[in-house]
């Protein structure tokens, strides 16, 4: 299939993406317009290029960070609020559970309270204007350490919403070990929070082993080092533990794969292990959903019937009841 038609077929099957960072979606005409909003001054062209440079996954941490200091008001979210409602709606994603990190927010005085509101009021445009499904989770954060973790979790209980469903892990794994945080993850399941983290990114697969025993976590965000660990991959297939894969970010930031072709995705669905494909930063990663189908195609040779058994992983993974899964992955059926 020629790449015009894979992009044409792939954007009319519905789609669901559960590693996103919401923060992460901004195009780059909405962070400059934040730029002047916070600076009183233009961006210029080189000090894109710049906030766009980075070599590993703490240069993309910062820029990252970087790129949430703009925000001067929670009114400023609705930036992020339209650029997800058009990014998901160019992609054909019909349903995300999307993460979102408060701390930085927190820091510089914006009120969690506030923030969830204009999250509910832009979540319920979205649903109303184009009939997508979104939901969020609380990136707790290991950048910050595992009090502002619990802190940042106890925001969640205080004020709850039925659009944020549970809590991520995110941040430097290398800085911030899964064990460290699972004080939090137990209540958070106490509780009857959803919980996943990011793991085996930027760590070997003792992080990932943490993160589904200590953590207790049913999806593992990237979870590419679970390659060098037999035991751990027959593990993760034997407990059904969803693998939020993100090719073009691992190779990004380069720490264990350096193309398409070396990531080790394609041996985990040979293996059988629930994989998913997310995008993970779009806007960071200059990548969409579809082009991470397409580069599954065109660069590692999957078939159409395995991007079909991939689309429908997305809604089988999703923290949604079995017959909103069945319905979606019945529509993705008939779209083929």
């Amino acid at each position: 299939m020629k790449k015009d038609e894979f992009y044409k077929l792939m954007k009319s099957v519905p789609k669901a993406e559960i590693h996103l960072h919401i923060e992460a979606v901004p195009t780059i005409t909405s962070i400059k317009a934040l730029y002047k909003k916070a600076n009183g001054k233009e961006m210029t062209d080189e000090e894109i290029t710049k906030l766009f440079t980075y070599e590993d996954l703490n240069g993309f941490i910062q820029a990252f960070l970087q790129v949430q200091a703009l925000y001067q008001s929670v009114e400023d979210f609705d930036y992020i609020f339209n650029d997800l409602a058009c990014y998901l709606v160019e992609n054909g994603i019909v349903y995300t559970e999307a993460f979102f990190a408060p701390t930085s927010f927190l820091k510089r005085g914006f009120k969690y309270d506030e923030m969830v509101a204009i999250f509910d009021r832009k979540i319920a445009e979205i649903k109303e204007k184009h009939g997508i499904t979104v939901k969020l989770l609380m990136d707790v954060s290991r950048t910050f350490g595992c009090e502002n973790a619990m802190n940042n979790y106890n925001l969640l209980k205080q004020f709850p919403s039925e659009n944020i469903i549970g809590i991520g892990l995110g941040g430097a794994e290398s800085k911030g070990p899964a064990k460290d945080y699972a004080p939090v993850y137990e209540q958070a399941v106490k509780d009857g929070f959803k919980v996943v983290a990011h793991a085996g990114e930027d760590v070997g697969p003792e992080s990932i082993w943490d993160a589904i025993n200590l953590c207790h976590v049913t999806r593992v965000g990237h979870c590419i080092t679970a390659i060098q660990d037999e035991k751990l991959m027959d593990t993760l297939k034997e407990r059904n533990i969803v693998l939020e894969v993100c090719p073009t970010s691992n190779v990004f930031t380069k720490k264990y794969v350096k193309c398409i072709k070396e990531h080790p995705v394609s041996e985990f669905f040979k293996r059988g292990l629930f994989v998913t494909l997310n995008t993970d930063d779009p806007v960071f990663f200059k990548v969409s959903l579809l082009d991470e189908y397409w580069k599954l195609v065109d660069e590692a040779g999957w078939s159409m019937d395995d991007i079909k058994t991939l689309v429908k992983n997305g809604f089988k993974a999703l923290f949604a009841d079995d017959a909103v899964k069945s319905e979606w992955c019945a529509k993705v059926d008939n779209s083929f």
